[in-house]
């Protein structure tokens, strides 16, 4: 009974892998799709530039705003102190774009077209 359970696994993990090796039609309608809506060169040269930071950079330095624009209110500088709030969503929303980049950056979708190609 072992050796029939054993078999049949053996039996569905060769079929599985044959399917995940041939291309489905969805997959090519995939590729295309991917082809049509790459990355202009400017977006693909700044993606590899941010990639180079570490994404903490943009947590400290919105911390640093934040900290900033309180030390700022405390002094009675209040329009600099909200410009300066001001910098912490827009360094919060850099940092998710690097992030986003360093995960699945245009780079990495361009060699997987040509690694399935």
């Amino acid at each position: 009974m072992a050796n029939a359970t054993m078999t049949q696994n053996r039996q569905g993990a060769q079929e599985n892998q044959s399917r995940q090796a041939m291309p489905t039609q969805a997959d090519r309608g995939n590729q295309q799709n991917q082809a049509e809506f790459r990355e202009g060169d400017v977006a693909r040269a700044i993606e590899q530039q941010t990639a180079k930071l570490p994404s903490d950079l943009f947590l400290w330095a919105a911390g640093g705003s934040i900290v900033g624009s309180i030390l700022l209110q405390c002094t009675g500088a209040k329009h600099a102190s909200l410009f300066v709030g001001q910098w912490a969503p827009t360094l919060l929303i850099l940092g998710l774009y690097n992030k986003m980049v360093k995960i699945g950056g245009s780079d990495r979708m361009e060699m997987r077209q040509m690694s399935h190609s």
